[in-house]
């Protein structure tokens, strides 16, 4: 089981960061969400990671992790930044959306609390545990 894991576990990064990518564009686009500026931010870290782990994959580049962390770490950290804001912790003087669309605006909010500031954290973090994942497994000492 550890093996099929082990040898899949690119492929789970590659479909949780598609799976981000195309739910984000459809809050915009289908949806018509417009995205705030750390929306913005967030998406800049995740959309290059469908690329990344698709060419890793493809070359069986074991470094791909390398490529994908910091995108992955600033993703996790905006994303953990807009959720303080959007869930209160942080106070409304820290919101950096000036002009425009308000970082802290409830479009929706599934079963009461899944929202669109929470299933980007999740999915960075999903991400983050994949690649800690894969890095113990395949990078032993």
């Amino acid at each position: 089981m550890v093996n099929l894991f082990k040898k899949n576990i690119l492929y789970l990064a590659w479909i949780q960061s598609l799976v981000a990518t195309l739910g984000s564009l459809a809050f915009s686009e289908i949806m018509r969400f417009p995205p705030c500026v750390l929306c913005w931010y967030q998406r800049i870290c995740m959309y290059p990671l469908v690329a990344i782990f698709a060419v890793g994959i493809l070359r069986k580049d074991k470094n791909v992790i390398y490529y994908a962390w910091p995108l992955v770490i600033a993703g996790w950290l905006i994303a953990f930044y807009h959720n303080l804001l959007y869930y209160h912790v942080l106070p409304e003087s820290m919101v950096p959306c000036v002009a425009g669309i308000s970082c802290t605006i409830k479009f929706f909010a599934w079963f009461g609390f899944i929202t669109i500031p929470l299933m980007s954290f999740t999915a960075f973090t999903v991400l983050g545990i994949l690649l800690y994942t894969y890095q113990r497994l395949n990078f032993k000492k």
